[in-house]
Formats: structure tokens, sequence, C-alpha cells
């Protein structure tokens, strides 16, 4: 089936919209999101075309947009771990678009972002506890000031502010802990759930698929049986009919000869 000019165009913008989108963005930022807009409106006139590709293939383009769209959406938020867990509900492409990919594009800029995103969510982690430390010195200074004006002697103020500081990290350490633990849990659960609903819709898909095979196979073979009937019975007409004809003609010549001898 030939390639349309308006396919054409569509797949030329979408490689162009994944390119930019596996780049370091900023100011062409604003360019994808127009980008992406021009390829719903191409994806729209591309379904109501009359030479518009196969089904699957069009699922896969909606698919790619819709991965674009959630991608643009995702950088908007401003936490970090927002981002991380807005991205892994992301669907890529499952094809690439142009031929000389190896891998879809969209699933490698789903990689690249995934990673941009967990080294942003581990930054943030570092400097949060990195402010935890300073402040936690700066409540040791206070402490150390506050021994001093009460009298306490030197060695006796550092033993106690150093056994406050180490159960005080020691805590903070365990709270943190429990916290991400929390929030791993949590992500491979919706993860977990959201990989079972995508492989069960698979599964409905392929079922329902070879289910239709199966009955257009049925469908085919029973319309393939009554044509070779068909053909027979109509092949075994044409023949005794020519053979009824046959006798016909020459019965008739017979009797002709016999009625009218003189006309020899």
């Amino acid at each position: 089936m030939a390639v349309s000019r308006l396919e054409i165009n569509f797949i030329r913008l979408l490689s162009r919209c994944e390119s930019i989108a596996s780049e370091k963005r900023g100011e062409a930022e604003w360019r994808l999101e127009k980008y992406v807009g021009a390829l719903e409106e191409m994806l729209v006139a591309l379904k109501k075309s009359s030479s518009k590709p196969a089904p699957e293939v069009l699922i896969d383009y909606n698919r790619k947009v819709d991965f674009l769209k959630g991608l643009l959406e995702a950088e908007k938020l401003s936490s970090p771990t927002e981002k991380a867990l807005a991205n892994q509900f992301l669907a890529p492409g499952r094809t690439p678009t142009i031929a000389s990919e190896r891998m879809p594009a969209s699933k490698t800029v789903h990689m690249q972002t995934k990673a941009r995103c967990t080294g942003e969510m581990r930054n943030e982690l570092m400097g949060t506890a990195l402010s935890s430390t300073d402040n936690k010195e700066t409540d040791l200074r206070h402490r150390s000031a506050l021994l001093c004006s009460r009298g306490v002697p030197l060695d006796e103020r550092q033993s106690a502010a150093e056994l406050d500081a180490v159960l005080q990290h020691h805590h903070n350490l365990q709270e943190k802990l429990a916290e991400d633990m929390l929030s791993l849990a949590r992500n491979l659960k919706n993860n977990t759930l959201a990989a079972q609903n995508i492989i069960k819709q698979d599964n409905q898909t392929l079922a329902q698929s070879m289910r239709h095979a199966d009955l257009n196979f049925e469908k085919l073979k029973t319309e393939s049986e009554r044509l070779e009937q068909h053909t027979k019975k109509s092949v075994n007409w044409v023949l005794w009919l020519m053979l009824i004809l046959v006798c016909f003609t020459f019965i008739s010549m017979i009797l002709f000869i016999r009625l009218f001898p003189k006309l020899r």
C-alpha cells in the first residue's frame, strides 16, 4: 500500500519531535510543544484520510503522540519525584519511526528521561541530607554554648554533645530510610499494577484477534467449499445440456431426411 503525502509529512515531523525530545531542551521546549500540537492535528487528518494506514500503524502513531504529550506534561511538574513517577507511566512506541532506527526513538527518549529524573531526585535527596547536617551542626553549637554558660566542664560538654549528635544522626537516618522504603514500595506497587493492566489488555486484544482470525478462517473455508460445489454443479449442467442439444439436433436431422427424401 502506497504511503500518502500526509503520512510522509507526519513521519518526518514525528521523527523531528523525537530528536528534539532526546536532546537537552531549553529554548527548544516551546518549539516541541508547537510540533506536538501540529502532530495531533495531522494524526486526526490522517485518521479521516481515504488513504489512511493500517489500524495497527495508526495505534502506534497515536501511542507515540500520547508519549510526547505526557513527556511535556511531566516536564512541567515542579518536584523531581513527581516527574520520575509520571515518567514511569509513559508508554513509548513499539516500532521505529524511520527505517534507519534499530530501536524506537521514543524508547530511547523514555530511558534518557527516566535516568535524568532519577538523577534529579537523587540530587534533591542529597541536598536535603546536607541541609539537615548543617542544621544539626548549628544545633550542636547552640547546645555547647548553653552547657558552657551553665558552667559544665569542657570534656563533659563535648561528650554529651557528641552523644546527642550521634543519636540524632541515627534517628534521622532511620526516618529517612523508612520514608525511602515506603516510597519505593509505593512506586513498585504502582508500577506492578500498571504493568499488570497493560499485560491484561494486551492479552485481551490478542485473544480477540485470534478469535476473529479463527472465525474468518472458518468462513473462508465454508465459502470455498460452497464455491467448489457450485462450480462442479454448473459444469455438470452445462455438459448435460450440450449432450441433450447434440442428440436433439442429430434426431431432428434424421427425421428431416426421412420425411423429405425428395429434397436430397
